[in-house]
């Protein structure tokens, strides 16, 4: 132990705890197990201009002891609720870290919510304080802020406070909750002892495809029993160096955080979506956290440069995925690779390989991917170009990691084996079903709706269906709720489907539809980059989107895309229509959930007539 990190916090009876001779039970024992063995200069980093800038690990838990006793000044008490809505930041971190010191339970909104969306949280949490991003968060909340009765102040993370007394900035909450520390020294002790497993730590909101929101209880226990499951199989270490992209929000990044922080590794934040593959450059991370969306984009930008930089380009990037697809599948079984196997892939790493691994800065030993379906394809191309993939399985209900591939158990197409202290089952219907020390408590304010999740034995059912195969690898199929029939009596998973679809460099999104109909028809939108090198290619006058998705020689290539990508299913399952949309579907226009699910009701209500047309 640093002798110089024993006084971090006075007033804390650390060997009471014993916190680096046991594992954290709560996350402020999380958060002082990690300061007091790792003491890091730089354990949380943002860019300020062109500069990255370093918060010690000192600092962080003084900055969330100054929050904890901040929220106390404010009379919080323990089991209050806060609300917090902002980009990534280390103030978020800090934030949320004080929470969980004063015992107040933090409500997480994604920045990209709708009004309505933000109102009905807190009302429903029934939130005191809000802290928000900065002066723009407010102005566009300030509408909402006269129906929502219970919020009392609101702290800005950027900026200073202004004319409306209710706002206050991040410095003066902090200085605050200082000189109440300052007053009485055993203070924060007192506070962080007053912790305990079973307290509720956050509500996260679910966003849902349907239905109106549900806070999903977790306490502290659910949090840090998976932090350490999860990431038992993992050899993480101080060596390794993070960048935090997607959103604190949605509890995979906010586990992967708690990760970060317990295993000594150094915190990056990314900029912003558009600025990743910048951030990606300078920090070069050796572990990346992103759902499967951010890794098809890749693929789809180094496909689309090949394809531009000419017909020669294009045919040596394909083989080389070709190459990276059939060595993943070698490393996947554990089978020995022949010579000849090893010299393609000596030229296709030596040509392609690398280019891609240097976007992500050339030093990444494992990405670890969830929130949806990863395609089999993405996963060979990716393992056999040296960069390690692994799918993981959750929802924000189970804290959210049921299984996991790892380093030492990997199987293509499964989302790996349930992890350590989960158990999975399969109930008659297929459904998946789960035990396990993460399983939340139940939804804030809805017994019912709580009663309907659980089996009269006490198993959480998923609503996703599944199959366990006989090395315990758990597959999922589809979503219960999503799964739906033909009139003439054929059920139709259609995840599935749609991730078959995207794998045609033409299609960058598609929803398939047909419930209580003949057959199914698909929803796309165009890979619009795609589409104009082949207009040009082909000698096609076509510039806007629009026309691309009207024009008769567009309309053939994705008609016989189509019926080449699901050539091998049942008649019942192929698409028999298909209508191009110019927009793709986005979060911000409420078409997607935060962790990029379609909405479907949402989809069905927005494109009625689209749908109606391909059926009259």
């Amino acid at each position: 132990m640093n002798e110089a990190s024993k006084d971090i916090i006075s007033g804390i009876d650390l060997d009471r705890h014993t916190l680096l001779n046991s594992e954290p039970a709560t996350l402020p024992e999380l958060f002082l197990r990690s300061a007091i063995e790792f003491d890091l200069p730089n354990a949380l980093n943002y860019k300020d201009g062109e500069n990255w800038k370093p918060i010690s690990s000192r600092e962080l838990i003084e900055g969330s002891a100054n929050v904890a006793a901040g929220l106390v000044g404010c009379d919080i008490r323990k089991g209050d609720r806060v609300a917090i809505l902002s980009a990534n930041c280390p103030k978020w971190t800090i934030s949320d870290a004080g929470c969980q010191f004063a015992g107040v339970v933090d409500v997480p909104i994604y920045t990209t919510l709708g009004l309505d969306s933000v109102k009905y949280i807190i009302n429903d949490s029934g939130a005191r304080i809000f802290f928000l991003e900065n002066a723009d968060t407010f102005r566009r909340i300030e509408p909402i802020l006269a129906e929502c009765p219970t919020i009392e102040r609101i702290v800005l993370f950027s900026g200073e406070s202004f004319g409306d007394n209710r706002v206050t900035s991040f410095a003066e909450f902090c200085e605050l909750g200082r000189k109440t520390r300052n007053a009485d020294p055993a203070f924060f002790g007192e506070l962080y002892s007053s912790v305990g497993p079973d307290d509720i730590a956050t509500l996260i909101y679910t966003s849902g495809t349907t239905g109106e929101p549900k806070g999903v209880i977790l306490t502290q226990s659910n949090l840090v029993s998976n932090v350490l499951d999860a990431s038992e199989k993992y050899e993480f270490s101080p060596d390794d160096v993070s960048l935090s992209v997607l959103p604190l929000s949605h509890v995979f990044e906010r586990t992967g955080m708690y990760i970060y922080i317990r295993n000594g590794m150094r915190v990056h934040y990314a900029e912003s979506i558009e600025k990743v593959p910048g951030n990606l450059q300078e920090v070069r991370p050796t572990i990346f956290v992103g759902v499967p969306r951010i890794f098809e984009k890749v693929f789809e930008r180094a496909q689309m440069k090949a394809s531009q930089a000419g017909r020669i380009n294009e045919t040596i990037f394909e083989w080389a995925m070709s190459v990276a697809k059939e060595y993943a599948m070698f490393l996947e079984k554990g089978e020995p690779i022949s010579l000849a196997l090893t010299a393609k892939h000596n030229v296709a790493d030596l040509m392609v390989f690398s280019k891609l691994r240097d976007f992500f800065g050339g030093r990444l030993r494992c990405c670890i991917t969830g929130g949806a379906a990863l395609p089999d394809e993405i996963f060979l191309i990716f393992t056999g170009a040296g960069i390690p993939i692994m799918q993981g399985y959750g929802l924000t209900e189970t804290s959210p990691v049921i299984s996991s591939n790892n380093p030492s158990a990997i199987r293509v197409g499964t989302v790996g084996k349930p992890i350590r202290h989960v158990n999975v089952r399969i109930a008659v219907d297929g459904e998946i079903e789960v035990l396990g020390p993460g399983v939340m408590k139940g939804y804030y304010n809805k017994p019912e709706a709580t009663a309907e999740v659980f089996t009269d034995d006490g198993w959480f059912r998923t609503g996703d269906i599944g199959e366990l195969d006989d090395d315990g690898f758990l597959k999922i199929t589809d979503r219960k709720k999503e799964l739906f029939k033909t009139s003439g009596g054929k059920y139709i998973a259609p995840s599935p489907i749609e991730q078959m679809l995207r794998g045609s460099r033409f299609i960058s999104q598609a929803v398939l539809i047909g419930n209580e109909r003949k057959f199914p028809a698909a929803l796309i939108v165009p890979n619009f980059e795609m589409l104009r090198s082949y207009a040009e290619l082909k000698g096609l006058d076509i510039s806007a989107d629009s026309d691309f998705c009207t024009h008769p020689r567009i309309l053939d290539l994705i008609e016989r895309q189509i019926a080449l990508i699901l050539d091998g299913l049942g008649q019942f399952e192929k698409v028999k229509k298909f209508a191009l949309l110019e927009k793709e579907l986005s979060v911000e226009n409420g078409e997607l959930t935060p962790t990029l699910k379609v909405k479907r009701r949402v989809i069905d209500e927005r494109y009625r007539d689209v749908i109606e047309n391909l059926y009259s």
